[in-house]
């Protein structure tokens, strides 16, 4: 089940964005050509159902951090390459629905797909679920490189929000390409202005942010 791409939105965030807080932005309006893939907006994530707050499949983040992509983009371009967006700004109410379903110890519908090491009652502890996000502030981005000719991801070793040491970005325990793979995005983010997450391949954040230690809770529609 997938929610619905509202047309019009997109049509008057080129207009001037005045249904989104000032200096945000939907990046479609500054980098039109980057493929999404809003996993929050499906059922195909960890928690197996839709998020509170993802009512459209659109990306939504600050105007700093989508000019920096911007020029991501145009560098991978000059390779054949390109960027696929899965999670930008998180709405708070996505992350109380996160909260909740970590609650739920016996909801474990996607474990053997996202998290099959994790015990479940373990992921506050361990970091993957908190009540805090950096995606809330706007400036934090979830994405991974696509070959422009063909469309397809190229191999980072585990998927995307998988739970696990795997997933860590100096894991040596996949293959010398999907190891190489990991530091092309690495490199390109972290020269065009973004820091990384050391536990997560596919997260970063912009150097500077706008936005640092605030939490918006408006929809993303």
């Amino acid at each position: 089940m997938k929610c619905r791409f509202v047309f019009f939105l997109i049509l008057f965030s080129s207009l001037g964005y005045s249904q989104l807080p000032k200096d945000f932005v939907y990046l479609k309006s500054i980098v039109p050509d980057v493929e999404l893939e809003m996993r929050y907006c499906s059922d195909n994530n960890f928690v197996g159902t839709p998020i509170n707050g993802y009512n459209a499949e659109v990306v939504i983040m600050t105007k700093q951090a989508a000019l920096s992509l911007k020029k991501v983009q145009a560098e991978l371009k000059k390779q054949g390459l390109g960027l696929k967006i899965y999670d930008a700004y998180r709405p708070q109410s996505a992350v109380n629905h996160f909260i909740k379903w970590a609650k739920q110890i016996n909801d474990t519908l996607m474990k053997q797909q996202f998290y099959p090491n994790v015990d479940k009652r373990n992921l506050f502890k361990d970091g993957y679920i908190a009540s805090r996000s950096r995606h809330s502030s706007g400036s934090t981005i979830d994405l991974t490189i696509i070959n422009l000719k063909t469309g397809k991801a190229l191999d980072m070793g585990t998927p995307y929000d998988f739970f696990g040491e795997s997933s860590w970005v100096e894991n040596s325990d996949i293959s010398k390409a999907q190891q190489a793979n990991r530091q092309l995005l690495q490199g390109v983010m972290l020269n065009n202005g973004f820091r990384n997450y050391p536990k997560e391949w596919w997260h970063f954040t912009l150097r500077g942010e706008p936005f640092r230690n605030q939490y918006f809770d408006f929809p993303v529609e």
